[in-house]
């Protein structure tokens, strides 16, 4: 079977350091892939911004922010940050990889968790965005999505691409930031974020967690805003009546409409947390950090005091001490006081063996279902395999390689931008993910890029075309045209990649060109022709000059006429200037004393136009007594030269 790389990351070596494996996830603005640092010889999850945003100063600066707020936390319970930097146009960070789920993972497949795999995955999350705002940092985007439940346990909180310093409120002039169904009402009504905007996403995690839903919905963002901004949070218990009390106050607390009136912090959040909890576990002790997330995916539930299983050990203090084997009793000594008599020692020995043939048979019962299970979760149905990588294969290449792994295959379509129509385009759980042999898998098959609309840009400032078409792959270099009726700046059109014009809709990724104006060709006609020649270079113009001509209105040396060579304008194209030579002058004829007729006729050969006021039957009898200009001056040629003249009959 030939196989094809998942993407052009897949292999390559970044900043010659960090070796790409597989890729792990994608997001609006970074793909997140599996790598090994070659230097420290171990696993690391490396975080790649998407080269449609390089350009972009916002996205990267916020990028460079996750990295910045991440790395000033040292917490168990936070996402570690190693590294961070650029090769070539590329931003990446790396970070501590985590297999496992994430808390969404979770909810998807068990809809709702108990009270107390509530309280194991809530104090984790406290605890590590304690840690946060003991640091002044505001997390900004909690959501199931950030919490990451890792196979051997740990519960950690990750994503600050959105967090920023909370050392005053922070506000913001952009779009709302964040997930809406995770937002408190001051970050809806006013933009502004602090510690306790992190406590009411968290709340709202909470009540997702005891009743697997949000408590608002809508079919459009403003929808769920609104409710954000103008209603209290229900409590669990309305949706599931098996929430504790306890759990219903922590919500509606967290979730207050005034911000005030909410914890000031999760460290404050996280000690109410511990105080309850004792009620809400009904006694039993806490395991939080020490209950394992089970291969299957699920939380384990709490474990009595002294209880171990292969999932949970609960530890009192350092260890728990052995129970002690109590002594074999004896029944009292006779009356005489020697001890005890005869049948009472067969009795206690009879006792005695009994007792060693049920630990005998214990542990091989025991012995027994290890093995069992051994054999179960090691080579049976319950064993455990990785996802082949299957992305651009052909359907039944990938079936094959499934089926051989030991899963089901059920075949589904979506879009993809980067893998070709009919190709395999991914799977559920993804490739190189830990599944269980012989269950159900989802084959995707790629449909090609999806079709979508292409918003209207004509007329919009560069930048923010941009930012609407963030869904093609614009080129970074944007076409320079000049334009009279488009401001400097602003979008002329928008070109597919065969350079027509744009249709309403196009491929998703697909190439696009921005055409930008430049502004008008600059108007040099009139001007010095040494002027206008800057003028037309310093916009970016070639200039050339044709042969100067005679002008009775242009002066000397100025432009008469500017014609362009291209249409339409770009930088770089050519300005022909014709410039003038001034009035073309001749000297007048004398034709004083002349009849009219001759002297009209002499002045017209010299090229002038001739004005006169006798009636055309007397010219012949007609002298010319003088002239305007006179004989001999100079005058331009074509000019109109007035005639007097006296009849002689």
């Amino acid at each position: 079977m030939t196989t094809a790389p998942v993407d052009p990351m897949i292999g390559r070596l970044i900043d010659g350091r960090y070796q790409v494996r597989s890729r792990i996830a994608r997001g609006g603005m970074a793909t997140v892939y599996l790598a090994t640092d070659l230097r420290l010889e171990r696993r690391v999850a490396i975080k790649i911004m998407h080269g449609h945003l390089a350009d972009d100063n916002t996205f990267k600066t916020r990028f460079v922010q996750e990295a910045r707020s991440a790395a000033r936390l040292a917490h168990p319970n936070v996402v570690n940050v190693f590294d961070q930097g650029q090769d070539s146009d590329m931003a990446y960070l790396v970070m501590e990889y985590l297999p496992g789920i994430t808390l969404r993972d979770l909810l998807k497949d068990y809809k709702r968790l108990t009270p107390e795999q509530t309280v194991d995955i809530l104090d984790a999350v406290l605890a590590g965005l304690a840690a946060a705002h003991k640091a002044g940092i505001v997390h900004r985007d909690l959501k199931p999505e950030n919490v990451l439940l890792a196979d051997d346990g740990r519960i950690k909180l990750g994503d600050f691409g959105l967090a920023r310093a909370a050392s005053a409120n922070t506000a913001t002039g952009q779009a709302l930031l964040g997930t809406i169904a995770y937002l408190s009402p001051e970050l809806v009504t006013r933009g502004i974020a602090d510690a306790r905007s992190d406590i009411y996403a968290v709340g709202i995690m909470v009540y997702e967690m005891l009743t697997g839903e949000q408590p608002y919905v809508g079919e459009a963002p403003m929808a769920i805003a609104y409710q954000h901004a103008n209603d209290q949070v229900p409590m669990p218990s309305t949706k599931n009546p098996s929430v504790p009390v306890e759990l219903d106050e922590l919500v509606l607390w967290s979730t207050s409409r005034d911000p005030d009136a909410r914890p000031r912090d999760a460290k404050e959040m996280l000690d109410r947390l511990r105080q309850i909890e004792p009620e809400i576990r009904g006694g039993r002790m806490n395991t939080t950090q020490a209950t394992s997330v089970l291969t299957g995916g699920f939380l384990a539930a709490p474990a009595p005091v002294g209880a171990s299983t292969a999932a949970t050990t609960v530890l009192t203090g350092t260890a728990l001490a052995p129970t002690p084997v109590p002594s074999p009793s004896f029944p009292p000594s006779d009356a005489d006081g020697d001890g005890p008599d005869a049948a009472a020692l067969t009795t206690a020995a009879a006792h005695r063996r009994r007792r060693g043939y049920w630990i005998l048979a214990l542990v091989l019962l025991l012995t027994g279902l290890a093995a069992g299970t051994g054999w179960y979760f090691g080579a049976g149905p319950g064993s455990y395999a990785t996802v082949p990588q299957i992305v651009n294969e052909t359907p039944d290449d990938a079936r094959a390689a499934l089926v051989d792994a030991g899963f089901e295959v059920t075949d589904a379509q979506r879009s993809d931008p980067e893998v070709a129509d009919g190709l395999v385009s991914g799977s559920d759980p993804a490739p190189g993910e830990q599944a269980q042999r012989g269950s159900a898998l989802t084959m995707y098959i790629s449909t090609g890029p999806a079709i979508i609309a292409v918003p209207q840009v004509v007329g919009a400032a560069e930048a923010d075309a941009r930012t609407q078409l963030s869904a093609f792959t614009v080129n970074a270099k944007s076409v320079e045209q000049f334009s009279a009726d488009v401001p400097s700046g602003s979008v002329i059109a928008v070109l597919a990649a065969d350079g027509s014009p744009v249709p309403d809709q196009y491929a998703e990724r697909g190439k696009l060109s921005l055409v930008v104006s430049v502004g008008a060709v600059p108007p040099v006609e009139g001007k010095l022709a040494t002027d206008a020649e800057a003028e037309l270079k310093a916009a970016g113009l070639t200039v050339e000059y044709a042969e100067p001509v005679f002008d009775n209105e242009v002066p000397k040396d100025h432009v008469k006429t500017a014609d362009w060579a291209d249409d339409p304008m770009v930088p770089g194209s050519k300005v022909m200037l014709t410039v003038s030579k001034g009035p073309d002058l001749v000297a007048v004829p004398d034709v004083v004393g002349q009849s009219m007729r001759d002297a009209i006729a002499a002045l017209e050969a010299a090229e002038f136009e001739v004005s006169y006021s006798l009636p055309d039957v007397f010219l012949d009898f007609a002298k010319v007594t003088s002239t305007d200009p006179a004989g001999a001056a100079q005058a331009p040629r074509g000019s109109t030269i007035t005639v007097v003249g006296q009849l002689t009959l």
